[in-house]
């Protein structure tokens, strides 16, 4: 048994080598009992242990529907900046090609990256600077792209109209995301974390989210009355009873078919809040309750004003590379992009850590964190080329799920990643998203956006908030995050230097408030005199270091498949390589240790695990 370690605040972690029943940290809940009655800190299943096909087919798609929210909101708002708002079956096509991409770089980094597992999605980071650069005098959508009435989506005029946007968008991100690649397979992203701490990360993460207020206050807007009832469906669910039990059915060699307790509303608290929300729209659109007319207050939370989508939308979609066109290039979209990308990096060292906790890994050696990132850039990269306007990232609601559902196989990521390509393959399924009321997403934005701000401000608590040095820093990067990018908005001709290339970069940058807010955190934090104690360095540094040694479980849960490990660690070359495992010969004290875990459980006794809970694909 590996020894026991804590950071953070979370306890018991373990990779038990001989068992493979892995600790994971405790979460107490009072008096309410956890998901796992008898044993609520220990996991299922381990990260490198392959649970049952139908298991892994069940927690795979409850994994997709957990990042559902994340993954469609970014399309629908991506739309509005290239005018695509009256075009439900291009946004139908957006999101097919975002869950298929969503799939793919899923595997890679399950395969070949971090290999922990960590689904990949859509990222906000991106988001920011891509509609900062949609947001530009010469991309502003013309005035006959709002009048739905005067919008053929058929015609050339209007599919030029949106596809320059989205190749310009898609140009930006490709040569952007060679920013990660580099950073990761280079080995750079260590000295990069020698000077972000909590200060400018607390800014950068939570302007992400108050940057989008607008949005999410236009779509509820249109109906104030659902977006409410959206927002406080997701409020009860995940806040309120998320401790409550509901009596599913299952199944197990032991006990046959029986009742068990699944905390779905823990488990999918977006999803279920979106679902009675929309089918409420759906009943009042059925009987007439909301107005037919366009000029009427409420008429946008109609059900049926994309109804011809899901009929339009063909059965079957293949997203390509450049299906959009060739992708073109703007300096000013690229340094914007750039932010946004060193921001995920930072992001994504943070799930990287927390993931290995709550699978009961060993933390994340330097080699393993260096590949993950270079992924997640060639991820961004192939995302970019495919046309869904968007990169991809670690996706931190997946990491929580694992906590719940105490299964941490990688196995149940791959088959996640497997679902999403084909939900991105079946065009039906990303035509019936496309149909969701606009005030429900605007009170799904509600919530999500504010917990984005509130994730970002979070990580204030590795620094001394005592300090007025500290609170000078977070409070006048934040304010000068919203102030300057409002400013720029309002004033677009201001920026004039007589160059053009340097005015539209001026204009991306300063319009792009988590560049705003995270250089002046990043340049005050590292300039005003103050102890990496007091600005938090050093507690961040513990959180998040590399004390795993070069151990048996470590090679096992990070090295790279297919004995790729073996045949690089064979090239002399390749020790310099800062994304290679070492290699090191086994040794006779390994020898006998193969068994698989299904055959160490038995032999404790556990021949079939009773404290799965397994969430029910609704």
């Amino acid at each position: 048994m590996a020894p026991e370690k804590e950071s953070n605040g979370l306890d018991n972690y373990a990779f038990a080598l001989e068992e493979r029943f892995c600790d994971v940290p405790e979460a107490t809940h009072g008096d309410v009992d956890t998901p796992l009655d008898e044993e609520g800190n220990k996991l299922a299943y381990c990260v490198t242990d392959v649970p049952p096909w139908y298991l892994c087919i069940l927690l795979g798609i409850q994994h997709c529907l957990t990042a559902f929210g994340g993954i469609i909101a970014i399309p629908l708002i991506l739309s509005q900046g290239l005018c695509l708002q009256h075009d439900g079956v291009t946004q139908s096509h957006l999101i097919c090609t975002i869950f298929f991409m969503s799939g793919i770089c899923t595997l890679l980094q399950v395969t070949f990256g971090v290999r922990l597992p960590i689904l990949q999605g859509g990222t906000f980071t991106l988001l920011a600077p891509s509609m900062a650069m949609l947001s530009m005098p010469e991309w502003t959508c013309p005035a006959w792209t709002q009048n739905a009435s005067l919008v053929n989506t058929s015609s050339s005029e209007f599919i030029e109209v949106w596809q320059t946007r989205m190749r310009a968008v898609q140009g930006s991100i490709m040569v952007g995301s060679l920013l990660q690649v580099f950073v990761g397979f280079s080995g750079l992203i260590g000295i990069f974390m020698r000077f972000i701490g909590p200060l400018t990360i607390a800014p950068t993460i939570s302007l992400i989210g108050l940057s989008l207020f607008d949005s999410a206050g236009e779509r509820a807007g249109n109906h104030w009355g659902i977006s409410t009832l959206t927002t406080t469906l997701i409020v009860i669910f995940s806040q309120y009873l998320r401790h409550i039990p509901v009596p599913l059915p299952t199944y197990s060699k032991d006990k046959k078919i029986h009742f068990r307790r699944v905390y779905i509303f823990q488990i999918l608290p977006v999803l279920l809040g979106i679902s009675l929300s929309w089918l409420l729209c759906y009943i009042l659109t059925t009987y007439s309750v909301l107005p037919s007319d366009p000029g009427q207050y409420g008429y946008l939370a109609r059900t049926d004003l994309k109804g011809d989508v899901v009929g339009k939308a063909p059965w079957l979609t293949f997203p390509y590379p450049g299906q959009w066109g060739m992708p073109t290039v703007s300096l000013a979209g690229v340094l914007g992009i750039f932010a946004g990308v060193i921001s995920s990096m930072i992001e994504s060292v943070g799930d990287y850590h927390a993931c290995a906790r709550l699978s009961g890994a060993p933390p994340p050696p330097k080699h393993a964190i260096n590949r993950g990132i270079g992924i997640e850039g060639l991820g961004c990269l192939l995302a970019g080329a495919w046309g869904t306007g968007n990169g991809t990232t670690s996706y931190s609601e997946n990491v929580g799920a694992l906590g719940i559902t105490k299964v941490g196989s990688r196995m149940v990521i791959v088959a996640g990643g497997v679902f999403m390509i084909v939900m991105g393959i079946f065009g039906k399924v990303g035509a019936i998203f496309a149909t969701i009321p606009s005030p429900v997403i605007g009170g799904m934005f509600m919530v999500m956006f504010g917990v984005i701000s509130a994730a970002g401000i979070s990580t204030l608590q590795y620094s001394d908030l005592n300090s007025s040095r500290n609170i000078f820093v977070f409070g006048f990067s934040m304010f000068s995050g919203l102030v300057i990018p409002n400013w720029t908005l309002k004033n677009p001709t201001a920026i004039s230097t007589g160059v053009d290339e340097i005015d539209q970069v001026l204009q991306v940058l300063l319009t792009t408030s988590m560049f705003v807010g995270g250089f002046f955190g990043f340049l005050l934090d590292n300039t005003i005199p103050g102890t990496k104690e007091e600005r938090g360095i050093l507690a961040w540094n513990k959180a998040h270091e590399d004390s795993s040694i070069n151990t048996r479980e470590s090679r096992e849960v990070y090295g790279l498949p297919f004995g790729l490990s073996a045949h690089l660690s064979s090239l002399p070359w390749s020790r310099f390589l800062p994304f290679c495992p070492p290699f090191v010969p086994k040794g006779p004290d390994e020898c006998g240790e193969g068994k698989t875990t299904q055959e160490s459980k038995k032999a404790l006794g556990h021949s079939e695990p009773s404290q799965i809970s397994i969430g029910v694909a609704f």
